[in-house]
């Protein structure tokens, strides 16, 4: 009966022992896919921080709530959401980012907007100058004949000369004798014409035409020498002119001194037009060329603005400044600009037409600019622009804005405020 018992009992205990093993076996392989499902969910789960009083406000880290001051309160929320919901979620965001003002709040504010429009715009081109001679327009004057100074009619420096009046009267011997041979000369031509003999007539001709032209080469006008010819008398002192009118620069004789032929005796400059050189960095000379109108300003001259041309750019750099410099010719009446004056210079250069907005329309981040549409009567949008050059108070707006369309131009920053609180991003 024992050896019975023990036959029956062994093949059961080795089936009940395959039967658990076989059990634990599909439990645990039951479990494990449920095991990566949870931690494949904890994964995919995001966490954020909102308001319990105002569910606009997001953010991913803990603090306090904008609006109300109240602190963040800790949500789930899962990753795996489908298209509708990111685009209800960029939807909201996009609401969150625009800001409706009444109009009692739009008054309060100072907001104001403006039409965009397509418009030229000058690029403005400043730099410094001083005022210099013009070179064409100075002359030095000159003795034509050493004798001695007889009368000065220039006492001091800055003085005006008219090109009709002497500056001076020179006595010479020379003079005289040269006066003396050339009325000799005409005796001898007038004896000579009722020769018989042609060729002897023609030497009478020949000698007052030699005579004469001694006497221009020494200074002398042809209005002068018609007058020794009249008078028969010769003059005792040759007077001395200015090419043209101007101002006396340099002086450098006095009344009674004995000069030689050719010494300097004044310097004369006609300040009727003058050259402002102006200084312009090497990153703007691609855009200069002779001919440019220039406006000059003078500090003596504040509510006046003169005009004048590009004449020249220097073929060299001045390698302590960096600088080129660029010749203005102008013209000076009143004689108001005067040589070494400082001025300030602008050249406009005229840019494509295209979209200008005031300066004040347009918010800088940092990392973009920014300018605030009013897409419906009241309700503002923020929107990404492309900016170009800029000329006094306005700017180029290369993309971003069309034409129509109204921005904000003053009041863009409190218009930022307010959606900064609402919870809208920059």
């Amino acid at each position: 009966m024992m050896t019975l018992n023990k036959k029956v009992a062994i093949p059961l205990l080795f089936l009940l022992f395959t039967v658990a093993s076989g059990g634990g076996w599909w439990l645990w392989q039951k479990k494990e896919p449920a095991r990566e499902k949870v931690v494949q969910r904890e994964s995919q789960e995001r966490v954020f921080y909102t308001c319990s009083m105002h569910s606009e406000i997001i953010r991913e880290k803990p603090g306090n709530c904008p609006i109300c001051g109240m602190e963040l309160i800790r949500k789930i929320e899962s990753k795996t959401v489908d298209n509708t919901q990111n685009a209800a979620q960029k939807q909201q965001a996009e609401m969150l980012a625009k800001v409706s003002l009444s109009p009692t709040q739009r008054v309060m504010a100072n907001v104001s907007t403006l039409e965009v429009t397509k418009s030229s715009l000058n690029k403005e081109i400043n730099a410094v100058g001083t005022v210099q001679y013009d070179q064409s327009r100075q002359a030095r004057v000159t003795a034509w004949i050493a004798g001695r100074i007889d009368k000065l009619n220039v006492n001091s420096v800055g003085v005006f000369v008219s090109k009709e009046r002497p500056v001076a009267e020179i006595y010479s011997p020379d003079l005289v004798a040269t006066q003396q041979e050339y009325l000799l000369a005409i005796r001898s031509r007038d004896q000579l014409k009722s020769s018989q003999f042609s060729t002897i007539s023609m030497n009478g001709e020949d000698m007052v035409a030699s005579a004469k032209q001694r006497l221009m080469l020494l200074g002398v006008r042809k209005g002068q020498i018609a007058e020794l010819e009249k008078s028969g008398r010769p003059l005792m002192s040759i007077p001395v002119y200015s090419p043209f009118s101007g101002v006396v620069v340099e002086k450098m004789v006095q009344q009674g001194q004995y000069v030689t032929a050719g010494e300097l005796l004044f310097n004369i400059a006609d300040l009727s037009s003058v050259w402002v050189e102006i200084e312009l960095y090497e990153n703007e000379l691609a855009n200069i060329h002779s001919g440019q109108q220039v406006e000059i300003r003078a500090r003596s001259l504040p509510d006046k603005v003169l005009t004048g041309r590009i004449t020249f750019i220097y073929p060299f750099l001045d390698p302590k400044t960096r600088t080129v410099k660029a010749r203005v010719g102008m013209a000076n009446p009143g004689m108001n600009l005067k040589p070494e004056m400082f001025v300030n210079a602008v050249i406009k250069l005229p840019l494509a037409s295209s979209i200008v907005v005031p300066l004040t329309a347009v918010m800088d981040t940092g990392k973009r600019q920014v300018v605030w549409v009013e897409s419906s009567p009241g309700i503002f949008e923020p929107r990404d622009v492309t900016l170009g050059e800029k000329a006094n108070d306005k700017v180029q707006i290369l993309s971003g804005l069309k034409e129509g369309e109204k921005v904000a131009v003053s009041g863009s920053y409190l218009i930022d405020s307010e959606s900064q609180l609402k919870g809208g991003t920059r």
